[in-house]
């Protein structure tokens, strides 16, 4: 079942203004398959997973390209890192631009040699699993800010999650979208096919099984400061592996870190990120839940809801094209926290998100230590959360249900 992707514009768009698109994102979000439906019979299509056409890949880049025509899709670009140099004397010898479309689901290495052979050609697309506009058929594809703007022109084009639990649990792949793939199985193979196929490129074939643990632990953290000593001696490895390896998975899509805001503000501001899981699916599956009212009722509900939101603000920045680098949390010594930070225009916007249905004035109880920022505006702040209705808290602050996000 092809669900219309959000990102499908702006790969158009940008097809026509660079010399190679590079599309990232974690395995199964539907890459592959998307480029396919937008460029196929038009583009030749080569995967560096067949053996054969890897061999040629590493061996001989030059032969490569000589048995394959222009316009080229090459999947899984990763396994053959050489092949950047080859491409940058491609996209330099030809006059059109969108000629080569590459994809990777490993960007550990994969950026730096992009960045190092294509600057200046290459225009690099993150890609996330499904979002919930696109489970819905939901056209709106702006990037999600609590703006007044953004609230208005997000109305015309809401309409009700029903069932948010069953999605926060069977997750965001398109695999899962239509129902009829059981879970338990899906989310084993993924995670068996990733530490076999990825992570087994990057360490140590006989540390597989703590990285797996390790993931196990990373998901019981979700939301929350990463505590790298701590997750160490859970797992029985050195904390700077544990820094080694949580780039893994963040390179991979897995994870994404949200950075603090510290710019301007105070000394007391902590420096340590938080991380959260692309999928919420796989969270569930990691930490061993089995149902949606396991999830909803267990200890971990609010992380996980705020997750599932954070996440799903993350994807709809990837999908209008937009950085997500000027995405921040507070916390600063006293534990004054707010969960997010969206900086746009040298103003700040404060998020808060909540599991409740019941929003109230209290929860934003931290924005006002946004006050001591000297060189900032701060717009309006939100709370989101299971709300049936957008609610006005205050002339600074709405409440406003998880569908506007």
């Amino acid at each position: 079942m092809f669900v219309k992707r959000a990102v499908y514009s702006y790969i158009l768009k940008m097809k026509g203004q660079f010399k190679v698109l590079l599309i990232t994102g974690s395995r199964q979000v539907g890459k592959s398959t998307l480029l396919k439906k937008m460029f196929l019979p038009e583009y030749e299509y080569a995967v560096l997973d067949d053996f054969f056409e890897l061999e040629m890949a590493l061996n001989d880049p030059a032969l490569f390209f000589k048995n394959h025509s222009f316009p080229l899709i090459i999947d899984e670009v990763q396994r053959a890192p050489n092949i950047f140099l080859q491409v940058k004397l491609l996209a330099d010898s030809s006059g059109k631009n969108g000629q080569i479309i590459l994809t990777g689901s490993q960007s550990y290495h994969l950026l730096r040699n992009a960045s190092d052979s294509l600057v200046g050609r290459v225009c690099i697309i993150d890609m996330a699993a499904l979002s919930m506009r696109e489970k819905m058929g939901i056209d709106f594809n702006k990037e999600f800010l609590p703006a007044s703007e953004y609230i208005n022109s997000r109305v015309a084009e809401l309409k009700k999650y029903d069932n948010i639990w069953t999605h926060i649990f069977r997750g965001s792949m398109p695999e899962m979208h239509d129902g009829t793939k059981d879970w338990e199985s899906f989310y084993r193979s993924y995670i068996r096919t990733y530490l076999d196929r990825d992570v087994a490129e990057l360490i140590n074939a006989k540390n597989l099984v703590k990285f797996n643990s390790f993931m196990q632990c990373l998901a019981a953290r979700t939301g929350e400061l990463v505590n790298a000593e701590s997750i160490a001696r859970d797992v029985g490895v050195s904390s700077k592996t544990i820094q080694e390896w949580t780039s893994i998975l963040e390179s991979s899509g897995i994870i994404r870190m949200i950075h603090p805001y510290s710019r301007n503000i105070n000394s007391r501001a902590v420096k340590t990120p938080k991380v959260y899981f692309m999928d919420t699916g796989m969270v569930c599956y990691l930490v061993g839940w089995t149902s949606a009212q396991v999830a909803m009722n267990g200890a971990m509900s609010g992380a996980l809801f705020e997750t599932f939101v954070v996440s799903e603000i993350i994807k709809s920045y990837y999908n209008a094209g937009h950085d997500t680098q000027k995405i921040y949390f507070y916390r600063d010594k006293d534990k004054k926290e707010i969960d997010l930070l969206i900086e746009k225009d040298n103003v700040l916007y404060p998020v808060e998100i909540k599991k409740s249905s019941r929003p109230d004035i209290s929860m934003a109880k931290n924005f006002s230590v946004l006050s001591k920022v000297a060189d900032r505006q701060i717009g309006g702040g939100c709370i989101i959360c299971q709300c049936d209705r957008k609610i006005i808290l205050s002339d600074s602050v709405t409440a406003l249900p998880v569908e506007f996000v």
